[in-house]
């Protein structure tokens, strides 16, 4: 759902991924970042919270969708760090600018790219 709508989008503001409240330029993306943070946070009034935002405002379907989107990337990101799967050379490339903007470079996963160092 979202990348399939931030693909349509011109202009991303990446810093949302790192702060729950920016506006990413992504319909609803401060309530779907909400909604990802509170489900990876321990504070279960937010994540009720969150979950009954999306519902009233994306409906049923998009309260799934956005919870398998959630799902799937978390278990995507636990095997690859638990693997050390690194970047691939072109994703490095392309992407250094913006990880070291964002300070991605300083998460503990970062180690498992050759030539990535901590911000």
């Amino acid at each position: 759902m979202l990348l399939r709508a931030s693909s349509q989008t011109a202009e991303i503001n990446l810093t949302a991924a790192m702060n729950a409240e920016a506006d990413s330029g992504i319909p609803h993306g401060i309530l779907l970042n909400t909604f990802a943070e509170a489900v990876l946070g321990s504070d279960d009034a937010a994540l009720k919270s969150a979950r009954n935002c999306l519902l009233a405002e994306l409906g049923p379907a998009g309260l799934v969708d956005s919870a398998a989107i959630v799902a799937t990337f978390m278990q995507m990101d636990r095997i690859a760090d638990a693997t050390g799967i690194p970047l691939d050379n072109v994703v490095r490339d392309v992407t250094d600018g913006f990880r070291a903007e964002l300070g991605l470079n300083a998460y503990a996963s970062a180690q498992n790219t050759p030539g990535v160092t901590a911000a």
